[in-house]
C-alpha cells in the first residue's frame, strides 16, 4: 500500500501520533475494509463535500457501507500522502491527498485526541480529475 508521510522526520511524537488514526484511514481504502475506517473516525463523524454543486453530508455508518472488502484493481499504483499535520492541545487538523486512478482527492480532517488515542472528528473532501 503506498503511503507516505511528507517529511516525516520534522514531525513531533504528537504529530506521528495524530497520523496514526490517518494510516488506518488509508488501510481502509488500500483494504476496502469498513473497519479500519471504524478505528479511525470517532462515530459521530461526517464525511463532507460538495458534489455536483450539492453539499453532501454522510454520517459514518452511511459512509462504511460503501466498503465491500474488494480492493480496487488497481490498487498497487494508488498513492496516498499525509500533506501535513497540525497539533494544538487535544486538537488537530491533516491534509492528505489520494491519487486513485482518473480521480485525486484532497482530503481535511479535524482530529481529537480521546481517551483511546487520537481520532477523525470530520472529513471535508473534494475530487478532481487527475
Amino acid at each position: 500500500m503506498p503511503t507516505s508521510i511528507t517529511a516525516a522526520a520534522d514531525l513531533s511524537a504528537e504529530q506521528l501520533a495524530a497520523c496514526q488514526p490517518i494510516e488506518q484511514y488509508f488501510l481502509g481504502h488500500a483494504r476496502d475494509d469498513a473497519a479500519h475506517m471504524r478505528q479511525a473516525f470517532l462515530p459521530t463523524a461526517h464525511i463532507e463535500s460538495i458534489k455536483e454543486g450539492a453539499f453532501t453530508s454522510w454520517p459514518l455508518d452511511f459512509y462504511c457501507e460503501r466498503f465491500k472488502g474488494q480492493a480496487a484493481a488497481d490498487e498497487a499504483s494508488r498513492q496516498r500522502r499525509i500533506d501535513w499535520v497540525e497539533v494544538t492541545g487535544t486538537a488537530a487538523c491533516a491534509r492528505v491527498t489520494l491519487v486513485h486512478g482518473a480521480t485525486t482527492f484532497v482530503d481535511y480532517f479535524v482530529l481529537l485526541k480521546t481517551a483511546e488515542g487520537w481520532k477523525i472528528a470530520n472529513k471535508a473532501f473534494h475530487g478532481q480529475p487527475t
